[in-house]
């Protein structure tokens, strides 16, 4: 009995090419070295076949990845290829060999979850919202818990985020949820992103209008939140739309998310453009247009500081991915000599 692929984004992949022997797949959870994956067979779990990813800048699998891989109706099913991402979003990892962490791939929206009460702050807003302008999709910032007190304080969050949507909702009242329900479309796909405890479980729940996702209870001395999500799946809600939640994080480490950065902090961007010296640190320079609109109280003083540190951030991972780039080229240069 073949399965139904209509609310996985399948549709999307009709004019791929499929070779023979060859199934397509998509990837809805990763475990350790075992992929989930759902195929028109139903489904299933899939290891990856070494000898298709024994180059060293191998793309990897992750959650939301579409693959060819040969089906093994009888026990795991090998994976053979990574098929061309739509939007991506990965985050620097200092324990990686690669030194970044893929997260999820072929996304529409990225929810940027955060919660109205002690968990909210600007600064981790503003560093989430660099990454996911750079991912291929559009970022959507969503206040949750707006039951526990006035949403004006927090919408703020305009200024940082520009013209991305902002919306705030209740859960547990059901508040604000119908703006939402605009996103929610068969064979759309949703990343959340967000710490624990911001209520991401409970707003999926309350979207789809069942339990799907698990909860977990808020600690009332801190109001964090336990880890529901201990590694990224793919969840499917009634109304066809696909979910990918990531376990809460804590800390972002930033990768290839130059140009995300200088569009969340457009204003600042601009103002920098008239800088005496093209090189400023806007620091000690004479000239500073920087440093003369923080005299003058035109800018909020964390929001530069926050600034400077995710551009700086941001720089340092561009030269990494150079070098890596550069090294990918010799290391293939010297494949070909050894060939010839």
């Amino acid at each position: 009995m073949q399965f139904d692929l209509t609310d996985y984004g399948f549709s999307r992949m009709r004019d791929v090419f499929i070779p023979s022997a060859c199934t397509l797949a998509r990837v809805t959870q990763v475990q350790r070295e075992r992929y989930a994956v759902v195929c028109e067979f139903g489904e299933s779990w899939a290891r990856l076949k070494k000898s298709a990813f024994q180059q060293e800048f191998s793309v990897y699998p992750t959650v939301g990845d579409f693959v060819f891989l040969h089906y093994n109706p009888s026990g795991d099913s090998m994976i053979t290829q990574v098929l061309e991402r739509r939007s991506f979003f990965e985050r620097s990892d200092g324990w990686s060999a690669r030194g970044r962490q893929a997260v999820a791939a072929n996304f529409d929206y990225v929810f940027i979850v955060t919660s109205m009460n002690d968990e909210y702050r600007t600064r981790r807003l503003e560093r989430y919202l660099s990454q996911a302008r750079v991912s291929g999709a559009q970022p959507v910032v969503v206040l949750t818990k707006k039951d526990i007190g006035s949403a004006d304080a927090f919408l703020y969050a305009v200024q940082a985020s520009g013209d991305v949507p902002v919306h705030a909702v209740s859960a547990r009242t059901g508040e604000g949820l119908d703006e939402l329900a605009g996103y929610l479309q068969k064979g759309v796909t949703i990343v959340l992103m967000g710490s624990s405890g911001v209520g991401k479980s409970t707003l999926v729940n309350a979207l789809a209008g069942e339990e799907i996702m698990a909860t977990g209870e808020i600690r009332e001395d801190d109001d964090k939140g336990r880890h529901t999500t201990t590694h990224r799946q793919m969840l499917m809600m009634p109304c066809g739309t696909t979910v990918i939640d990531t376990p809460g994080m804590r800390e972002l480490g930033l990768w290839d998310s130059l140009e995300g950065v200088r569009d969340t902090f457009e204003d600042i961007e601009a103002l920098a453009e008239g800088c005496r010296f093209r090189d400023c640190t806007h620091t000690r320079e004479p000239g500073c247009a920087i440093r003369t609109a923080l005299g003058s109280g035109e800018l909020d003083p964390g929001r530069v500081k926050s600034w400077l540190e995710l551009r700086n951030e941001a720089d340092a991972t561009a030269r990494r991915a150079q070098k890596q780039a550069k090294m990918k080229q010799i290391a293939q240069f010297s494949r070909a000599m050894k060939k010839r």
